[in-house]
């Protein structure tokens, strides 16, 4: 394999299907560019050679011709090598069981990014190339453009243990089980759900998030300007609730 050979900085036309040079660590001569409708039947035998998921002959269509669709390929030596599809979707849209990822607090325009494939060819995995996928497609989500986008999610079966260690790895975060989630061959598989909260984005609060963010408050508190007796029924209240914090807080708490 070649050394290490690092391009120029690069942009990516999304109306095109021309190849834009970028770095990377282990691979010379490795570009990405969107997918296009001539792409279809690689791309389809390469899904069909990754996944154990059976894909309609229309979700090909879609992701090689739709706008909606984040569609970038690696490409090396001319051949598709690795690919990755997502799609921004408006949070109040999602499926039932993805409702939950994100706190209520998130206004009607929020939006989340699905990652719904995310592969690399067999013989050349371990090169970096899915995390430079992913890390164009983060990139594409924390721009001033997309700044209502709060989370990045996926669902993969819970038997795929290099993938769920990557995305682990990459900081996404177990979210939900769901049983039964996938159908393949006529049999239901498990699947998980995992998450990555970009531009401000959190998951719904507990409740040891509330007394964090109330204990945090009162950290920042005047005490001068709250009267002797309140003080001191928020010094108890907070110490029953979270015992931990009365020797570590006994400065803050001091009434002067």
């Amino acid at each position: 394999m070649a050394g290490v050979n690092w391009y120029a900085a690069y942009t990516l036309q999304k109306s095109s299907c021309m190849t834009k040079p970028v770095p990377l660590c282990s691979l010379t001569n490795l570009q990405l560019r969107f997918l296009c409708p001539t792409d279809l039947e690689e791309v389809r035998a390469l899904c069909q050679d990754w996944f154990p998921i059976d894909y309609p002959y229309s979700w090909y269509e879609d992701i090689t011709s739709n706008p909606r669709f984040y569609s970038l390929a690696a490409v090396y030596n001319g051949t598709i090598i690795g690919l990755i599809v997502a799609e921004i979707k408006a949070y109040l849209k999602l499926n039932k069981e993805d409702r939950g990822i994100l706190s209520q607090s998130f206004n009607s325009q929020t939006e989340v990014g699905y990652i719904l494939s995310l592969g690399v060819s067999k013989a050349h995995r371990r090169n970096g190339i899915a995390s430079l996928l992913l890390d164009n497609l983060i990139s594409h989500l924390t721009t001033n453009e997309h700044v209502d986008c709060k989370a990045i999610f996926l669902h993969v079966l819970t038997t795929n243990s290099p993938a769920i260690h990557f995305y682990e790895h990459r900081n996404f975060r177990l979210h939900s089980f769901l049983p039964y989630y996938y159908s393949i061959k006529g049999k239901c598989k498990d699947g998980f759900t995992y998450v990555l909260y970009i531009n401000g984005g959190h998951p719904p609060w507990g409740v040891h998030d509330y007394v964090k963010h109330y204990c945090g408050m009162l950290f920042h508190i005047d005490p001068c300007s709250v009267p002797l007796w309140l003080w001191h029924k928020m010094r108890a209240a907070v110490h029953w609730i979270w015992p931990g914090l009365h020797n570590a807080s006994a400065t803050f708490f001091s009434y002067s």
